[in-house]
């Protein structure tokens, strides 16, 4: 990734050119436009490591996911990446890490979409993830049985965790929040947890006995989050066209 780093009236913006390493490239892909009325809409990798699914995303989604930032991070382009929806089914040749299957998701997109896109880094609002003065209530993953990192969202309000990486985690809470989520807590490896809380939404029911997500983290999982200001990356679309279906 190349960078420049720019100063304009007091702020620093960093503009970088993205790029993965060419050989992390899913075996078999199709992709295509969704069919109309299509309700809720889903992106994941599949367990086993070889399969990474999305089924009525729109292309921006799909870049938010690929790159691990909030929706509202991702800018420009055409009007269709956030309207048009498309479904996704791509396996890699073998089973592959969490990491070298968003690498595919990422080449996948820009060969598919011909994406050209540029990363700017600015100074804003974020919230810290760090370990909380109580010490982590969370249960380190065991080596022998690493497999997958995998999170589930059975209902609003609840996130049920096996070998979750901390910035993966921060990614996550960041999903639910105002802003980024930066991981400062220094916890390596992955973890097993379940986190509930009260979520904030007027049409989902509440258990009034549930904390908000603040408290939660802090009681349920040793962690905290702090309002402060830090790097954001935006990913601005300089280019990007309708794919052909296959």
């Amino acid at each position: 990734m190349q960078c420049v780093r720019i100063a304009v009236a007091a702020t620093l913006t960093v503009f970088c050119m993205l790029a993965e390493p060419p050989d992390l490239q899913f075996e078999v892909a199709s992709l295509k436009p969704s069919k109309p009325g299509g309700q809720g809409d889903v992106i994941r990798p599949a367990p086993g490591g070889r399969r990474y699914i999305a089924t009525n995303v729109p292309l921006s989604e799909l870049i938010a996911v690929a790159y691990r930032v909030k929706f509202d991070q991702v800018s420009g382009g055409p009007g269709w990446v956030d309207s048009e929806h498309f479904d996704m089914n791509a396996e890699a040749e073998r089973p592959s890490s969490i990491e070298e299957l968003h690498g595919m998701l990422r080449n996948l997109i820009k060969e598919r979409f011909k994406l050209q896109m540029h990363s700017e880094t600015k100074e804003r609002p974020v919230y810290v993830l760090s370990v909380d003065k109580t010490g982590v209530k969370m249960k380190p993953h065991e080596i022998g049985s690493a497999g997958d990192p995998w999170v589930e969202q059975p209902v609003p309000g609840e996130l049920t965790a096996r070998f979750a990486p901390m910035d993966y985690f921060a990614w996550l809470l960041s999903l639910f929040l105002d802003r980024p989520v930066l991981d400062r807590t220094g916890l390596k490896g992955g973890y097993d947890f379940h986190l509930s809380w009260t979520p904030d939404l007027s049409a989902a029911p509440v258990d009034a006995a549930s904390p908000g997500i603040f408290e939660a983290l802090q009681k349920q999982l040793g962690l905290k989050l702090e309002p402060q200001r830090g790097p954001v990356e935006i990913l601005v679309i300089d280019h990007a066209e309708q794919p052909v279906e296959n």
